[in-house]
């Protein structure tokens, strides 16, 4: 873990963990157990006994890394364009999703079951004016962002932001690419499904990485599998080796009263 770390990226690290326990979850149930789930699903599947200890340290975990995210989006802290500060606020609200269930979860309320949300989202777009307008944008920003996770994976530009005794570790270098590859194919199905749903004027048509996984041939639905937990090892490997400014929110702060 380079450097010292302060409270509010050492929670980040842990969201990092906490998105790798994530997707390798995905991936177990996937091939081991025949399901496939979105990632509310398979924090539902730890939602009995010694499992919602785990949740717990995954909410704050997402809490952690969502918090980091939105503060990169707002003070540009990682110094990125305005391309990476909306993908840094995108996922910072995605991540508030995923602690909210987590901590949902951990304290027995709910159980991760209903409508995707992919699904519900096409419903709530159906009923609006231009529905299907709207469902095909949401597939072409799906597909623009699986072109860009393909992008991020075959450039390896995600070693950009790891220390360099990571980037030289070869099994590094394979999960990332592995990783980033298939979260790429899987948003690119997802655009499919979405471009589906506005086609037939059917929300039940959209889905996320459950129903991506769903829609493919055995083969490919494990080859896929396997890749996901490729892209959580990964994240376990950036909880520790990602290097991360600190935002000095005090200094901040104070320099503004």
């Amino acid at each position: 873990m380079p450097g010292k770390n302060p409270p509010f990226l050492l929670l980040a690290r842990l969201g990092f963990a906490a998105r790798g326990l994530m997707y390798l979850l995905i991936a177990w149930l996937t091939l081991r157990v025949g399901r496939t789930e979105d990632p509310s699903g398979a924090l539902a599947y730890l939602g009995t006994g010694g499992g919602r200890a785990v949740l717990a340290g995954m909410a704050l975990g997402f809490a952690g890394y969502a918090a980091w995210r939105l503060t990169d989006a707002a003070l540009n802290v990682e110094q990125g364009g305005l391309g990476h500060r909306a993908g840094a606020a995108g996922s910072g609200l995605v991540h508030l999703g995923f602690a909210y269930t987590a901590a949902k979860l951990a304290l027995g309320a709910g159980s991760g079951e209903g409508r995707g949300t992919a699904e519900t989202g096409a419903a709530t777009a159906m009923d609006l004016p231009g529905g299907e307008a709207l469902l095909l944008v949401a597939a072409a920003a799906l597909l623009g962002a699986a072109i860009f996770q393909v992008s991020v994976a075959v450039r390896r530009r995600f070693l950009r932001r790891m220390t360099a005794e990571a980037g030289r570790r070869w099994w590094v270098v394979a999960a990332g690419v592995g990783g980033y590859a298939t979260r790429g194919a899987l948003f690119a199905v997802a655009a499919w499904l979405m471009f589906k749903a506005a086609s037939a004027h059917s929300a039940e048509k959209a889905g996320g990485v459950g129903d991506s996984l769903a829609a493919l041939p055995s083969e490919a639905r494990a080859a896929l599998a396997v890749g996901l937990a490729l892209f959580g090892f990964f994240s376990l490997i950036e909880a520790w080796y990602r290097v991360m400014r600190d935002p000095h929110l005090k200094d901040r702060l104070r320099s503004r009263t």
